[in-house]
């Protein structure tokens, strides 16, 4: 979804009346998306932080805003749902304070469908729903790109404007990206970022026509926190956690592919 400008001031605003030292409680408050990343960090929770004495408390949004706003405000201590690229946007437009940690996991963007079985059935003139925030239009165009679908301009970011080839005269949707799983009951396919395949019982190891791939992909879902937190030891022993061994095998064991340790 775009940065909404509403939002952002808000949170700005409520940022400048907070103090500067950070989190007035012991609990460390972290927003995630439900799946996977409230799943992970449950695990870590409940089975990882009293090592490390900390005290989580997992916090779930159903969007790609909230998380962030939550956290320039003050309400969260970090949150885990996003990659760089997304961050990135999102601070360039906000101008807010807050900085990676470290990478956790990968989720491959999907192209899926209800339609068809195969990438090469897709019809001339066929629907395609893309997420609509600019970071995520930009892996589902590259997606369909290394596909074989489109082929794109050289430039850094490309959107539906940088279209230069389109063989199949694809029509391209833009939705919200929590939307996209209901979107191939009118689609004739959809690009579907990883978290929202899974919760909406995807698997996008099987399920999918074309899967991202995980080596080299550069966007990794991660740690992120307020700058003025990012040498917090509660931080620190939080992103150890998560990048432990013993997160690894959680995730290779649960998401059976679908979602890749860093």
């Amino acid at each position: 979804m775009r940065i909404r400008a509403a939002l952002i001031a808000v949170a700005l605003t409520a940022l400048s009346a907070c103090s500067s030292g950070g989190s007035a409680s012991d609990t460390l408050k972290v927003g995630v998306s439900p799946v996977p990343h409230a799943q992970i960090l449950k695990y870590v929770a409940d089975n990882l932080a009293a090592q490390k004495g900390l005290k989580i408390e997992v916090v779930e949004f159903t969007d790609y805003v909230q998380p962030n706003t939550a956290l320039v405000d003050g309400s969260l201590d970090a949150n885990y749902f996003q990659t760089v690229p997304y961050l990135q946007t999102f601070t360039k437009e906000s101008g807010a304070k807050v900085d990676w940690v470290a990478p956790v996991h990968v989720e491959p963007l999907g192209l899926y469908s209800k339609k068809v079985k195969k990438l090469d059935e897709l019809p001339q003139n066929a629907k395609v729903a893309l997420a609509n925030d600019a970071t995520n239009e930009t892996r589902g165009l590259k997606l369909l790109e290394a596909n074989g679908l489109i082929k794109l301009k050289a430039v850094d970011a490309p959107t539906v404007r940088d279209v230069a080839e389109n063989p199949k005269n694809l029509q391209f949707v833009p939705l919200e990206a929590a939307q996209l799983p209901r979107s191939l009951e009118d689609t004739d396919a959809s690009v579907i970022n990883g978290n929202y395949a899974i919760d909406a019982g995807l698997k996008p190891a099987t399920d999918s026509l074309a899967l991202e791939k995980a080596e080299g992909n550069p966007n990794a879902n991660g740690l992120v926190t307020r700058t003025e937190l990012k040498n917090d030891k509660r931080i620190r022993d939080l992103a150890e956690l998560l990048g432990s061994q013993q997160v690894k095998d959680y995730i290779k064991q649960t998401y059976n592919g679908s979602v890749i340790p860093v």
